[in-house]
């Protein structure tokens, strides 16, 4: 991957992947031996759509009999739009679904195959089979909520915000209970590098390509974390999508960690590294109260 130009150093989302992938030497190593949260894979390789890509796994938490329906998470992973495989984010997956969630980790569209808005419109395919699909596994359709890191949040924020997506694939917009959003890219026109250019260049409404385009009174509740020590995507996003939202009058959580860099906010998640910042905890709580 490249990790050269001025997208890569203001957002930096393929220099976080190789970041990502480096420090986890492999992170399909990482996503192998590390140690995992109590929760169950129901589903593997299950087809959202007919393309090949279209595929999505499934953890669930261990219930007891007669337990209520749990709410849904829909979790997309990072990677500059062009990297990524749901297997090396099973941790993700069984700490969400160890917090309460029926969680469904899909594949996207990624480039050069997939340019935008091929992976938006791949991520609500995905959310329409957890609309039609989560009560097989313990959940609730009607209470969604999208999660994502880096790329993966500007996917999760783009599909919670600009609502032609969910309405283009089925989904009722008023399942979708809240979003979350880890050090994501919200706000970053005009396209000056490559990597943009290449991903979002072919678009003939730039505008359309921002999630912070979409914010209206009617958008979900939102987390939205970074890190002070981003220097790939900027916490400016954040701070911008957060201000949007509120003017809007819309429900934010906007958490700034001291000491988290973009590689570490996906990795606090996991159990080893759970214990840099409170951010799983923090995110599946606000999660909670908004899911219901």
């Amino acid at each position: 991957m490249s990790e050269t130009g001025q997208f890569t150093r203001r957002f930096g989302l393929a220099a976080a992947a190789a970041a990502l992938t480096a420090a986890c030497a492999p992170l399909s190593m990482f996503a192998t031996f590390t140690p995992k949260d109590p929760a169950q894979r129901s589903a593997r390789n299950v087809a959202y759509g007919l393309e090949p890509h279209q595929r999505l796994d499934v953890y669930a938490p261990r219930r007891l009999a007669g337990q209520a329906a749990a709410p849904v998470a829909v979790f997309f992973y990072g990677g500059s739009w062009d990297t990524g495989r749901r297997q090396d984010y099973s941790w993700v997956g069984q700490a969400l679904a160890s917090r309460g969630f029926v969680t469904v980790l899909p594949d996207y569209g990624l480039y050069p195959t997939v340019r935008y808005p091929g992976f938006l419109e791949d991520g609500a395919k995905a959310v329409r089979w957890a609309q039609d699909h989560a009560a097989e596994f313990g959940g609730d359709p009607s209470r969604i909520v999208l999660v994502g890191h880096s790329a993966g949040a500007y996917n999760a924020a783009m599909i919670a915000l600009d609502r032609r997506y969910l309405t283009g694939a089925g989904v009722d917009p008023k399942h979708i209970k809240a979003l979350a959003g880890l050090s994501g890219p919200y706000d970053f026109l005009p396209l000056t590098d490559p990597i943009a250019i290449r991903t979002f260049g072919e678009a003939s409404d730039l505008a359309a390509t921002q999630p912070t385009s979409f914010v209206t009174a009617d958008s979900p509740p939102a987390f939205l974390a970074t890190g002070d020590q981003d220097t790939m995507v900027f916490p400016k996003n954040t701070v911008k999508l957060a201000a949007k939202l509120r003017a809007a009058g819309v429900t934010v959580e906007e958490e700034h960690y001291s000491d988290i860099d973009h590689v570490r906010m996906v990795l606090a998640l996991s159990r080893p590294f759970r214990g840099r910042a409170p951010v799983l905890q923090q995110m599946t709580d606000f999660l909670h109260a908004h899911a219901g």
